[in-house]
C-alpha cells in the first residue's frame, strides 16, 4: 500500500504540513518497500484556486491508496473519494511520527472535509 504524506520537506524528519492543496509536497511511502518518494506541489502553493482539487488529481495519479494530513478541504476530500483514496488527518509533528500512526493503526479515517474551502 502507498501513502502520500503531506510534507514540508523531503524525508523522514520533514514536518508533517497541515495543509493539502497548498502542501510543499508528499512523501509517498510504500508499506511494502519502506520506501519514500517526493512529489512536488510547489505549482499549487500560490494557485488563486484550484489548489486542493489539482492537488488531490496528483496524489491519486501516483497510484496512492491513503492521504495523511493535517487538514483536507471538501473539493479535494471528493475528489480523493471518487479515486478509492481514503484520508487521515493527524497533529504528528513529522512524516516519520505520521507513518508510525498510520502503520500501527492509531489514525482514524476522515468521513468528510475537516475545514472549508480556501482554507490557509
Amino acid at each position: 500500500m502507498k501513502a502520500a504524506i503531506t510534507a514540508n520537506g523531503k524525508t523522514y524528519s520533514s514536518a508533517v504540513d497541515r495543509r493539502f492543496g497548498r502542501a510543499a509536497g508528499f512523501l509517498i511511502y510504500d508499506t511494502e518497500t519502506h520506501s519514500l518518494e517526493y512529489k512536488d506541489n510547489t505549482q499549487n502553493l500560490s494557485a488563486a484556486q484550484g489548489a486542493g482539487v489539482q492537488a488531490a488529481q496528483n496524489v491519486a495519479d501516483s497510484g496512492v491508496q491513503a492521504v495523511i494530513t493535517g487538514h483536507c478541504g471538501p473539493k479535494a476530500f471528493h475528489v480523493l473519494s471518487q479515486a478509492g483514496v481514503e484520508v487521515y488527518t493527524t497533529q504528528a509533528q513529522t512524516v516519520e511520527e505520521a507513518i508510525d500512526l498510520f502503520k500501527t493503526g492509531k489514525l482514524a479515517k476522515a468521513s468528510r472535509a475537516d475545514v472549508e474551502g480556501h482554507w490557509i
